[in-house]
């Protein structure tokens, strides 16, 4: 009697929990009432307060129940407020609105670490969200990094690179985060954003779907393709002499060469000059307008750069500064333009002239590796009648030596031809210090014949060769990603030495080759007293042949559309073949993969002692580099394997 009392009660309150309307408070008004930021987490630690960020006002009025919008898009510079608006998004709902919510990441390792410095804190430093939200350490919490259960909900945090994570529940609340760092296909299942807005299908006109990014490459970046379907709305105040309304433009800011300080803003109505001083009050009294018919009128899209970044944030000055200092450098540019202005970049598709590369090879000693460089990748292409292998030497800035180019004759079928490829993974090569070294990570490509390259690469195990899949897309956040594991037992379980599949956006590391080539380089006499190369220079060798040449640069970025109307880059060949453009983009997915992007000054000094001393020794990561407490690796990465710990880098 007593458990059907109580089954009853149950069943009582869940019915009047889904009869009890929506609250008509906004996201912004709890912020404003409830919202305590963390000094752990934010610049300004204390109460949350909107006028300090007014333009987020309507995007968070969007994100409330009371609201009929469903799809709200901000494509967005950085220091403007986006993701503490989502975390206020994520609050509201645990406290007045409680749903399952699903908040995404580009990688599972990003999400863990936005749980532990957003979300634990936004929780902890709340006190409504504290009393409802059981802390991670009392039993049956239902708290862990990636889960959060509170009364009628749960806030799941996952990657756009697991496709579990983004199929794991219905989802009434979606909170997309850089999405333009999201991979393009997740697990061969599909786009990721996709993936996660199908998860609001059975909650009708009640959802509410929340994509944010920093924009990035033109004709590939999600976000701009999300804001030009909505109403591109833009951010108009007013000027403080003639009260003309105006949304702000980087074209108008202006300031004397050489003295950034002198930063301001002209006016395009009565060309008075604007202080910065005056931007606080210009922004109090602004308002979002459209300035196009949207799609879907239940999508709103507002687009922001950081002039309107509050003060004490980034000044005018300082994006001032940022966009001279870029001048003469292509990949700061491209920078400034995503991370300040809040706009795409337009990849230069152009090839290189392979002539021009021929024409400044430069001679050193054949088979041997300079100086400057440290360790050794190589890049694989297997063919159906050869396996084309290029190494490739790094050194710091990502500046890199073409060292050695070699074909084993015969295909995946040719037994002989996998033991010449096992035979080249112990092979070492003479650095300029005199000590030999060998390749740390072979990247090969699983495109043709996978289940070959894959019993190969089981073979010599996971820690010297890594089998990669290419993709088309970029990612500049996390161009390689995984691994992912291949071979499996009948219960799902991963086989010990079984093989590790990484997925590489081949885009990423094409457009940054030639951004490379392109690179401005010192003439001799600089070089002679003492200038160094810019970091990223590629240097070819004289024995580098003319056709060698030509396919390094035998594919150009391409614009192309899409059955839908929408642009997008693509890459397409100018001859036929392609493999040490190919063999480039694999060994530097290998390089990746062993941590050159997230090495300090610390491991390179390293590197270069141990190959000062000659010893011999393998160089152990724990030994050499004590890792620094409290430190994480970008996501996809094995950071405690940064150099190849069993069979040594030099012998």
């Amino acid at each position: 009697m007593a458990n059907d009392y109580a089954g009853n009660a149950a069943f009582l309150r869940s019915l009047a929990d889904g009869l009890t309307p929506d609250p008509l408070m906004t996201v912004a008004e709890w912020a404003d009432s409830y919202r305590m930021l963390s000094g752990r987490a934010a610049a300004e630690a204390g109460r949350y307060r909107t006028s300090r960020t007014p333009y987020m006002r309507e995007i968070m009025e969007n994100l409330s129940p009371s609201s009929p919008i469903e799809r709200v898009v901000f494509m967005k510079a950085a220091q403007t407020g986006a993701t503490e608006a989502g975390n206020n998004f994520i609050g509201f709902v645990i406290h007045q609105a409680p749903g399952p919510i699903l908040a995404v990441q580009p990688t599972v390792e990003l999400a863990k670490r936005n749980s532990q410095q957003r979300i634990d804190p936004l929780i902890e430093d709340s006190e409504a969200l504290r009393k409802i939200v059981a802390p991670a350490r009392s039993r049956d919490s239902g708290n862990t990094v990636l889960a959060k259960r509170f009364p009628g909900g749960q806030l799941v945090l996952t990657g756009a690179n697991s496709a579990t994570g983004l199929r794991s529940m219905p989802a009434r609340y979606v909170f997309l985060d850089e999405v333009d760092a999201y991979p393009g296909d997740v697990d061969g299942e599909g786009d990721p954003i996709a993936l996660a807005e199908a998860r609001t299908a059975t909650f009708g006109h009640r959802k509410k779907l929340f994509l944010v990014s920093t924009p990035t490459i033109k004709g590939l970046s999600r976000i701009e393709r999300e804001y030009e379907a909505s109403d591109q709305r833009r951010y108009f105040v007013p000027c403080p002499h003639c009260g003309e309304m105006q949304w702000l433009q980087f074209e108008r800011l202006r300031w004397e060469k050489g003295k950034p300080e002198t930063a301001h803003y002209i006016c395009e109505a009565c060309d008075a000059q604007i202080l910065e001083a005056a931007k606080t009050e210009m922004m109090s009294k602004g308002e979002w307008r459209p300035m196009a018919d949207g799609n879907d009128p239940r999508t709103r899209g507002y687009h922001l750069s950081a002039l309107y970044s509050p003060v004490g944030w980034t000044s005018w000055s300082g994006i001032a500064r940022s966009w001279e200092d870029a001048q003469h450098n292509e990949a700061a540019l491209k920078t400034a333009k995503n991370v300040l202005l809040g706009e795409t970049w337009m990849e230069s598709g152009e090839a290189p002239d392979w002539q021009r590369l021929y024409d400044r090879r430069e001679r050193w000693t054949p088979g041997t590796v300079p100086e400057k460089a440290l360790f050794l990748t190589a890049g694989a292409d297997v063919q159906k009648d050869r396996i084309e292998i290029d190494v490739w030497a790094w050194g710091r800035g990502l500046e890199s030596w073409l060292i050695d180019h070699i074909v084993i004759e015969g295909g995946p079928d040719r037994p002989a031809a996998w033991s010449e490829l096992t035979a080249l993974c112990a092979k070492t090569w003479r650095h300029a210090s005199g000590t030999s070294m060998q390749i740390v990570r072979l990247g090969i490509d699983t495109g043709y014949e996978a289940p070959a390259v894959y019993a190969w690469a089981r073979g010599q195990g996971f820690e010297q060769v890594a089998p990669v899949k290419g993709v088309d897309g970029f990612n500049r956040l996390s161009p390689v990603s995984g691994p992912t594991y291949v071979d499996m037992t009948a219960g799902g379980r991963r086989i010990r030495r079984g093989v590790r599949l990484w997925t590489v956006a081949v885009s990423t590391f094409k457009s940054e080759t030639y951004r490379f080539l392109r690179l401005e380089r010192p003439t001799d006499e600089e070089l002679g007293t003492g200038t160094a190369h810019p970091p990223g220079t590629i240097h070819l060798p004289a024995w580098a042949e003319s056709e060698w040449c030509k396919q390094f640069v035998a594919e150009q970025l391409v614009t192309v559309k899409t059955k839908r109307g929408f642009q997008r880059l693509e890459w397409q060949k100018l001859r036929e073949r392609n493999e040490a453009l190919d063999c480039r983009s694999y060994a530097r997915a290998a390089a990746w993969i062993a941590g050159i992007d997230r090495w300090g000054e610390d491991r390179w000094e390293a590197l270069e002692t141990e190959l000062k001393d000659g010893a011999g020794s393998r160089l152990r990561s724990e030994r050499a580099v004590p890792q620094k407490q409290n430190t994480r690796p970008v996501s996809g990465a094995r950071d405690g394997n940064w150099i190849n710990r069993r069979r040594g880098w030099i012998k």
